[in-house]
């Protein structure tokens, strides 16, 4: 099980890593613009989860985190010399499927350290959200956590399901769980669903 939270945990920081990039493409910073949005929206929100469990921060004395980060910043450059159109679209893709793995990673690390149910969830979003949220208020973008279309709620539904599941089946919690929020998230971006709480003020 741990092997897989790994190389989920990985696969997260590679995907995440890629969102910084192509957002920094959108602003046209330069390398060291690039390397940076890349980083903190990498390894930003599972940072935040470690410092409020206070158990060491995972890529402290693990750099394979960092060399994830370069390969994928590196390899998405590459990329958008070939492709340099639709680099919105890519971002919400590679946005989607990083909140997915996060929000797993980040219940899954707090209910191994005994925290309560709802305390997971809180943090399994968190995990999700807040790289994104500071690579977002980084390169002055309005975040996407506060936009109008479902993006912190479906962190919360995902890591709904995985403590729900976790007792009964690890890996099956992993899976139904990324799944439920990648559906939500990438639905939301096509279908811009969102929770309406103020009726929209009609101009005079």
């Amino acid at each position: 099980m741990l092997d897989w939270l790994y190389i989920t945990d990985l696969l997260g920081v590679a995907v995440f890593a890629i969102s910084g990039t192509l957002l920094a493409f959108r602003k046209q910073m330069d390398g060291f613009g690039v390397v940076v949005l890349a980083s903190v929206t990498a390894v930003g929100g599972g940072t935040t989860r470690d410092v409020i469990l206070d158990v060491t921060v995972f890529w402290l004395h693990d750099p394979t985190y960092f060399y994830v980060i370069l390969a994928s910043a590196i390899a998405c450059i590459i990329l958008l010399r070939f492709r340099p159109h639709s680099q919105l679209r890519y971002l919400l893709i590679a946005d989607a499927f990083g909140i997915a793995f996060f929000t797993v990673l980040g219940a899954s690390k707090a209910l191994e350290l005994g925290v309560s149910a709802f305390t997971a969830i809180i943090l399994g979003t968190m995990t999700a959200v807040f790289g994104g949220l500071i690579r977002d208020v980084m390169a002055r973008d309005v975040p996407m956590v506060l936009k109008s279309d479902l993006y912190a709620t479906t962190c919360i539904a995902g890591a709904i399901v995985f403590v729900l599941l976790y007792e009964w089946h690890q890996m099956i919690a992993m899976s139904a769980a990324m799944l439920t929020t990648l559906l939500l998230r990438l639905g939301a971006i096509r279908y811009h669903w969102s929770i309406q709480v103020f009726k929209e003020v009609q101009k005079p």
